[in-house]
């Protein structure tokens, strides 16, 4: 597992060879919207989830996904069992608040070469 923020990115060359080794196209993250960090390469968003509340974040800015290093159009699916919310309004997989979504991607562009 391994956390990424502003002094510690990750290329997408790093993401290509952690999705080659875990699950062949895609790399597991939590994203801490808050915090503005991520946590990649486990094989659950779980245990990345827990490894994040350990370590100082809040339920509430947490938000699972997938990377998909090889797929420019793609890179990013809002796709993981830690997203269902429904108390909170998030009632899928998905993440289904644009604004938290525009955020994601607005901090995984900055994490990520």
């Amino acid at each position: 597992m391994k956390t990424v923020d502003r002094e510690n990115k990750i290329s997408k060359n790093e993401l290509r060879i952690m999705s080659a080794n875990m699950f062949g196209d895609l790399v597991k993250a939590v994203v801490d919207i808050e915090r503005e960090i991520m946590v990649v390469d486990a094989e659950l968003h779980s245990d990345q989830e827990k490894f994040l509340l350990e370590n100082d974040s809040k339920q509430e800015n947490l938000w699972g996904i997938n990377l998909y290093p090889d797929d420019d159009n793609d890179f990013i699916e809002f796709d993981s069992m830690i997203n269902l919310r429904p108390s909170w309004g998030n009632r899928s997989r998905g993440v289904e608040d644009e604004d938290i979504q525009n955020e994601i991607i607005k901090i995984v562009n900055i994490l990520v070469d």
